[in-house]
């Protein structure tokens, strides 16, 4: 029995003393009287933590997964759709009307431009503005082509950026002594260096309306008829926007944005008893900044009767109508005007339309009128066959603001709208507007890409 309960006990597992009771061995270290130090472990409470119960998801039946994976399969099919279209040929029709007019201008540029050139520039050299303007025209047809190349759905993604740059370049024109903002005759609308690179912060302020608010509207639909999603947060960025504009003073630019905003919003389904309103809102709007506020009060004035005083207040009105008038039906030929020789101001920028009806006469300037109502309307036939709203959108506001800028052009030189300073596009000289115009028509080009199959006939 002894032997049993000795061998037992030998294959009996050694019970260990738990880890809190546990002494790590010293190996060398004793202490002077020989014994070997012993260390002394003082037990710490560990805290047991509640384990963490997380919801359980209620598991999905098999319609609800059938409808998740047609749904992917759904959007991949239109990304693989997408990069297939956005390979498709442009719109030409629209592509040679821009270039038919760019080239158009640019040689009533030179003809418009020669005489103040000579005279007023530093090397007396008369192809000065025609140059400057030739090298931003190929800048602006290449930058036009590869934008048109890039699929238009890309452009969501830099909508809000693109709003805040402009919102902080139109905040920092209205800083005052600014070193970097460029007035000229009074207004302060240009960021550059010098005479080596300007631009206007509201360019570009432009294009990022149209472009957020395509993005934004087009992911709205029925919530456009409410004020809280589709008329608040629009008007609050217009105003802001316009409102920095307005200080510079740039009446017409603010004008431009309000327009093309409006025009959107309409076109996005808003309620119409909102467009009335806004409708009657900037009518007093327009009557306060034209007949109240100082800096447009001489213009109206002098634009109702532009021979009361046509040596000063009046003399850039009363010298356009000479010029308009000079050119009959014919005209008297191309680069020989006599207006351009520096008695109508601004005659190769803002008032060229002038100098286009004094050398080609009223036929010559319709045909050009009749080439830009051709490229506004196919802008628009553009828009209807666009393969989403977004792109609809999006050429509705490039197409709006080439329309607009056109008639208020116009209007101004012939006398039928108050004289503000807004140019001609793909006319007037300006090298970075001729640019970023080009720019916009190949957003229109790259919307046409992908343009819904048309019938034949």
């Amino acid at each position: 029995m002894a032997a049993r309960g000795s061998s037992a006990a030998r294959r009996e597992p050694q019970r260990r003393p738990p880890a809190q009771q546990r002494r790590k061995p010293v190996p060398s270290q004793q202490c002077r009287g020989g014994r070997p130090r012993q260390s002394v472990v003082i037990p710490f409470p560990i805290p047991e933590r509640p384990p963490v119960k997380r919801p359980r998801r209620r598991p999905l039946s098999r319609e609800e997964a059938q409808r998740r994976q047609e749904f992917r399969l759904r959007q991949q099919a239109l990304e693989e759709e997408g990069k297939e279209l956005a390979k498709g040929p442009i719109d030409l029709p629209f592509c040679l009307l821009v270039l038919l007019l760019m080239a158009i201008g640019l040689v009533m540029l030179l003809s418009a431009s020669f005489p103040s050139a000579y005279y007023y520039t530093k090397a007396n050299d008369p192809t000065y503005y025609f140059i400057r303007q030739g090298v931003f025209a190929i800048m602006g047809v290449a930058a036009m082509f590869f934008i048109g190349k890039i699929n238009y759905k890309r452009f969501r993604g830099v909508a809000k950026s693109l709003l805040y740059v402009s919102i902080f370049l139109l905040v920092l024109v209205v800083i005052p002594g600014n070193p970097i903002a460029v007035t000229v005759k009074g207004a302060t609308r240009w960021i550059g260096v010098g005479e080596l690179f300007n631009f206007q912060p509201s360019e570009i302020a432009k294009m990022a309306i149209v472009i957020y608010f395509s993005d934004s509207i087009s992911k709205k639909k029925d919530l456009m008829r409410s004020f809280r999603y589709g008329i608040l947060p629009y008007a609050s960025l217009l105003v802001v926007t316009a409102g920095l504009v307005a200080i510079e003073p740039h009446l017409s630019g603010a004008i431009l944005i309000l327009g093309v905003g409006a025009a959107l919003m309409l076109v996005g389904g808003i309620n119409w008893a909102w467009v009335f309103g806004a409708l009657g809102g900037a009518a007093a709007m327009l009557y306060f900044a034209l007949f109240v506020v100082g800096y447009n009060t001489s213009r109206i004035q002098y634009w109702l009767n532009p021979w009361a005083d046509a040596r000063d207040k009046g003399y850039q009105l009363s010298q356009s109508l000479i010029t308009i008038g000079s050119g009959g039906l014919l005209g008297v030929g191309l680069g020989k005007s006599r207006q351009k020789f520096l008695y109508l101001p601004e005659e190769h920028n803002d008032f060229i339309f002038a100098i286009i009806c004094e050398e080609l006469g009223l036929i010559g300037a319709s045909v050009i009128m009749l080439l830009f109502a051709a490229l506004i309307l196919r802008g628009y036939w553009i828009a209807l066959h666009a393969r989403d709203r977004f792109g609809s959108l999006l050429v509705i506001g490039v197409t709006t603001l080439i329309a607009m800028q056109t008639f208020l052009n116009i209007g101004v030189v012939t006398g039928l709208l108050p004289t503000t300073g807004i140019s001609l596009p793909f006319f007037s000289y300006g090298g970075t507007a001729l640019s970023i115009q080009l720019a916009e028509m190949g957003v229109v080009l790259s919307v046409s890409r992908q343009m819904k199959p048309t019938k034949a006939g």
